[in-house]
């Protein structure tokens, strides 16, 4: 699983965030997981 920053918008793998949450580049404290895009279909 990958978290992202939301002040430098970089990927942070989730190995590098055991002990704190901090981003590793910025020092930024707010993280958040990438959302799977969803698709609809209609049905006939």
């Amino acid at each position: 699983m990958a978290y992202r920053c939301f002040f430098c918008g970089k990927e942070i793998k989730d190995e590098s965030i055991k002990k704190k949450v901090r981003c590793i580049y910025c020092g930024s404290k707010i993280l958040f997981k990438d959302r799977s895009v969803t698709t609809k279909v209609k049905a006939r």
